[in-house]
Order: C-alpha cells, then sequence, then structure tokens
C-alpha cells in the first residue's frame, strides 16, 4: 500500500511517497516559492534530488505538477497516480474536537477550518494543502493527522491556565502543545529499542530543533509538555523566547510597541538570535562561542539550561523515568549540547559516556550515557511522516 505524505505550508508544499509494505520512502521532495512564477521543485529518488524550475500560481496547481513528476517516465516512481492508495495530511492544530488522526470530509474540514483561529499561521496553508490534493486525488481517500493528537492525553492540572474559567470555556485558552507527531513516533521507537510494553513506558522526550518542545509520557501517554496554547511557550528556540513573563508584554506596550511589534519580535527575533545577537543555528553559536563571544556563549548555557530545568520538572511528575530521549535537529546531532545537558543532568544520574556520544552515527539511535547510569539518556532520531504514514494506515485500516 502506498502512501503520500503531504505537509503543506503558506508557500512551500513537502511531500514524501512511501511503500508501506516495507515503510520505505519511494521518492520525497518540497516545492518552495508556491504562488509564484519562479516556484521550484526539488524531487529525490534513490539518493538523487532532481531540480526543476516551475509555474505554481498556487497549490492546486503546485500539487498538480508534484503528481506529475511521480510518474514522469524518467524521475517518476508510480505508473499511475491511482497507485497511490493514500493520503496523510499534517495538520498543526485540532483543538479539543480532534484528538485522533481522521479521515477527512467536509465536517472534518469545517472543524480544522475553525480551528484556523488557534493556528493562523499553520492551519489555513494546511487546509490548502489538503484541498489541492482532494482535488487531484478525488477518489483516494485522505487522512488529517493532527500535531496536537499525542499531546490531547494531558490531565487538566497540566492543559488548563490559572485564568478565568470563560476564558476556557468561551476562548479555548489553554494548554495544546505541539510537536505531537514526533514525540508520538520517538515514544513508540524507545519502546522498541527498551523492548518494553510501551503502555508500561516512562520517558521524556524532548525535541530539540529551530522549534523546541519537551513532553513527560507515563504509560505511553503525555501527561505534560513544554508548549502552550501557542509554539511560544517552553524551551529556548532559534527565534522564539519560551517561557516569559505575561507582564513583559504590558511593559513593552506601555513603552509604545505595538501588539504586531510585540508577536514579530517573541517568535521571529527572540531565542537564540535574541540573546546571541547574530544567529539563530546553534552551530554557528557553538563555533561563536569558542572563538570567546560572550553572547553567543550565553545563549547556549540558557538553552541548555531550560532542557535541563524541565527534565528536573518532569521527574517530579513521573513515578520513573526509563530514559530521556533526545530528538530533532539539535538532540540528533550536536554532539556538544547533548554532553552539556547530559553533565547538566548528574544529579539526577545522568552519566555521560564521550565515546558513546562522540561515535554514534547520525541518524542512528543509540545511547550516550554509561550502562550503569542512573538516567539513561537516548538519541532517537525522529520520523514524522514515517508516523503520518503509519496514522493514515491504521486510520483505513
Amino acid at each position: 500500500m502506498n502512501v503520500f505524505v503531504v505537509n503543506c505550508g503558506s508557500s512551500s508544499i513537502k511531500y514524501q511517497l512511501f511503500d508501506m509494505s516495507n515503510q520505505s520512502v519511494l521518492a520525497k521532495g518540497v516545492m518552495e516559492r508556491v504562488g509564484s512564477e519562479n516556484a521550484s521543485l526539488a524531487h529525490t529518488i534513490d539518493g538523487t534530488k532532481h531540480i526543476r524550475h516551475i509555474k505554481a500560481p498556487n497549490h492546486t496547481e503546485g500539487m498538480a505538477v508534484i503528481l506529475k513528476t511521480l510518474v514522469d517516465p524518467e524521475i517518476g516512481v508510480l505508473k499511475s497516480i491511482s497507485e497511490i492508495h493514500g493520503v496523510g495530511h499534517r495538520v498543526v492544530h485540532g483543538g479539543e474536537q480532534l484528538t485522533k488522526s481522521s479521515r477527512i470530509d467536509q465536517n472534518l474540514l469545517a472543524i480544522i477550518r475553525q480551528n484556523s483561529q488557534l493556528a493562523p499561521l499553520h492551519n489555513p496553508p494546511n487546509l490548502m494543502g489538503i484541498e489541492a490534493a482532494m482535488t487531484a486525488m478525488p477518489d483516494v481517500p485522505h487522512v488529517a493527522v493532527f500535531d496536537t493528537a499525542f499531546l490531547s492525553t494531558l490531565p487538566p492540572r497540566a492543559f488548563r491556565y490559572a485564568v478565568p474559567e470563560d476564558w476556557y470555556s468561551l476562548q479555548h485558552v489553554r494548554r495544546y502543545g505541539f510537536h505531537g507527531t514526533s514525540h508520538k513516533y520517538v515514544t513508540l521507537k524507545t519502546a522498541e529499542i527498551l523492548n518494553k510494553p510501551v503502555d508500561k513506558l516512562n520517558v521524556i522526550t524532548a525535541h530539540l530543533g529551530n522549534g523546541c518542545s519537551m513532553t513527560a509520557v507515563q504509560g505511553g501517554r503525555a501527561i505534560d509538555h513544554s508548549m502552550g496554547m501557542t509554539p511560544l511557550e517552553g524551551l529556548v528556540m532559534g527565534t522564539r523566547c519560551g517561557d516569559i513573563d505575561p507582564a513583559v508584554l504590558i511593559y513593552m506596550m506601555k513603552q509604545g510597541a505595538s501588539l504586531e511589534e510585540i508577536d514579530n519580535t517573541l517568535n521571529k527575533k527572540s531565542g537564540l538570535l535574541g540573546v546571541s545577537t547574530s544567529s539563530n543555528d546553534m552551530r554557528d553559536l557553538l563555533a561563536s562561542a569558542d572563538k570567546g563571544d560572550p553572547k553567543a556563549a550565553l545563549a547556549v548555557e540558557m538553552f541548555v539550561y531550560r532542557v535541563v530545568k524541565y527534565v528536573g520538572s518532569y521527574f517530579t511528575v513521573l513515578p520513573s523515568v526509563d530514559a530521556l530521549v533526545l530528538t530533532g535537529g539539535i538532540g540528533e546531532n550536536s554532539l556538544p549540547v547533548r554532553h552539556r545537558i547530559c553533565l547538566g543532568l548528574e544529579r539526577l544520574g545522568a552519566k555521560i559516556d564521550p565515546a558513546r556520544n562522540e561515535s554514534l552515527p547520525s541518524g542512528t539511535p543509540g545511547p550516550i550515557t554509561t550502562d550503569d547510569s542512573a538516567l539513561p539518556v537516548w538519541v532517537v532520531p525522529t520520523n514524522e511522516e514515517l508516523m503520518i504514514a503509519r496514522d493514515t494506515i491504521a486510520e483505513l485500516a
């Protein structure tokens, strides 16, 4: 069974085509600058990237180009689009109504549209991708896989904010959390690696990239999470501030900053970039810190400190911790950051094994602590696209 996974942004379409008989990737790619006359498509098969410059004035025409590429005699992998048996769509926000992956119909589309007020930058382009794909493949079943779904099991004590009840009941102000598909994938993968039933697994998962989030998982179910009503809360991120006193916003407005300026600053000019004043890329900051840049060094220190602090807090709400799981671009690839996180967790029993940390091949799961470490720390590469494909298969079964 072939599953086509789609992740649409406002001007991009990312995709992967899976053969689910062996969960292999037949083709993948990304179309950028959708909506312009100079869009580009980078299509990859068998490790070879083919780049084409195309016209894609909208997502519907962009999707048509992608599907045509999949059956192209030279760089395609299908004889016919009819060989696609299901389409899985990444949708950022399911709200409180959509708490599991679901087959798409008009009623579901209406709920996703309603939830656009909670994710105005993400749900609308997700919808454009769904509608474009459904137009191109009207006879193929389509499934929505929500970033918020895995985190819908948070109890009220974790997802409610201490604000007036009508803010929650009428305005839906609460913690939703994000990166749920990634946290779900690494939770299931860790259970497999540790040879432990997922309903017996207690882990802390840390998705560390340009966007960062952490989840406390008890018995395979999320019970707490670092992001909030939006992806702005929690850890220090590439350009997002993470945890901040909300009175800071009021103060800055009194100083003359507009709502739009504050929103843009906290989301796009803060985090690692804001502290370092130079970059949101951890690789750049580590290199600059090594050369004596104090602002870069502070940005890295704050990043690690916030991760360690969240691990400590999740230790208090979990009955036990089988492992801390690091994933995402930084978690999977930044050896210095992984080392520093482990050093910060020595009081919780983490014992870094420098040789393991340095020799672990990229893209390979493995421990970076010693065998006698009271807190095992594992690196488990995420695969959100495969998780979406698996959820699509499960929903269509």
